[in-house]
């Protein structure tokens, strides 16, 4: 058994480039939006798996491949829940539950924003 504790304050520098959302399947509206992460349980590809997830300022679009649940560590994000209109601001400490299919639209609204998250397909 593994008992991983979750870092706050963590720069994108701690975490490995991982090129842009783009390339990760979402569509960027605005900025380059550089993502970045590590691995904490499992790899992307599993049904289960938790990771910290980082991006530079910007803003883009993704529609959600997993159900997740994930808590901000650095920096703040207004995330648009574009099947209901529904915006929230989310900063250090804040958490929300996504599930699968969910279109949302991202607005990192600090230099560099990161997530811990936990995800099911």
């Amino acid at each position: 058994m593994t008992l991983t504790t979750l870092k706050h304050n963590i720069p994108l520098s701690e975490l490995d480039a991982w090129g842009t959302v783009a390339d990760l399947g979402s569509q960027i509206l605005e900025g380059e939006v550089r993502a970045f992460g590590k691995m904490t349980f499992g790899a992307p590809t599993d049904p289960v798996s938790s990771a910290y997830f980082g991006t530079t300022q910007g803003k883009f679009r993704m529609v959600y491949p997993f159900a997740e649940h994930a808590t901000v560590v650095t920096g703040e994000v207004r995330l648009t829940d574009e099947s209901t209109g529904q915006s929230t601001h989310y900063k250090a400490g804040d958490s929300w539950f996504v599930t699968k299919g969910t279109p949302v639209l991202w607005e990192v609204l600090t230099e560099s924003f990161v997530k811990h998250y936990f995800a099911v397909v």
